[in-house]
């Protein structure tokens, strides 16, 4: 039998602690074009949005081929960067064991492109978990905005508010928020107490049970 609810899964900094290699490759790119980021730039300027808007953003309205050709040049950095370390977050394996057990509906909702998709889901040996994915291609405005989330729940025929968001940054707490679902904030990114508006805060998913999270924010 089928759960009557479901998660719906951020990738950078939930699937994998990619945020610190995303850090450095956007910093070496952007400084290849003058420019410079402060950290807390990064982590209100650009995680959790789209390459299209906040390269739009700094650099300008440009043409849709080289807005895709900027966006792949940066990813490519962070890829070379990130594939000698990637790895799951701990215990999320486990985590996502628990859920096929139970028959917990699940998707990923990320602003990331495909080929960080692919890269992400071959290198951490989840894709097998993961039959419904949402990427960057899905959705016409990013994090804060709810649509990757409102769109990932009618993916799996649920309805938002049946569904658990968890994400590391502020702005996808934000989409989760105003989608209509539960969010819990997971610690890789922020701080507990950055992220205390959340339904539920963890660390990671070591020992972490589904259904006891889903409680936790009190969905059920």
């Amino acid at each position: 039998m089928i759960k009557d609810f479901a998660f719906l899964f951020d990738m950078d900094g939930v699937i994998v602690d990619s945020n610190p290699y995303h850090k450095i490759s956007l910093i070496q790119f952007v400084r290849q074009y003058g420019f410079d980021f402060t950290e807390q730039q990064l982590k209100e300027k650009v995680f959790g949005r789209t390459n299209g808007e906040w390269l739009t953003n700094l650099f300008g309205p440009m043409p849709r081929t080289r807005l895709r050709e900027m966006g792949e040049e940066k990813e490519k950095l962070f890829r070379e960067l990130f594939g000698k370390d990637i790895k799951p977050v701990p215990g999320l394996i486990s985590f996502l064991e628990k859920l096929d057990q139970l028959n917990i509906p699940r998707a990923i909702g990320t602003s990331a492109p495909a080929s960080n998709v692919e890269f992400t889901l071959e290198g951490t040996g989840t894709r097998r978990f993961f039959k419904t994915i949402l990427d960057d291609s899905f959705i016409t405005h990013s994090k804060p905005n709810p649509e990757i989330y409102i769109k990932a729940a009618a993916a799996l025929n649920m309805a938002p508010e049946k569904c658990i968001v968890i994400e590391d940054s502020l702005s996808g707490l934000e989409a989760g928020r105003a989608a209509g679902c539960k969010i819990v904030g997971i610690t890789t990114t922020h701080s507990a107490e950055e992220l205390a508006h959340a339904d539920c805060v963890i660390e990671n998913f070591i020992e972490l049970d589904p259904e006891a999270l889903a409680e936790k924010t009190g969905l059920t």
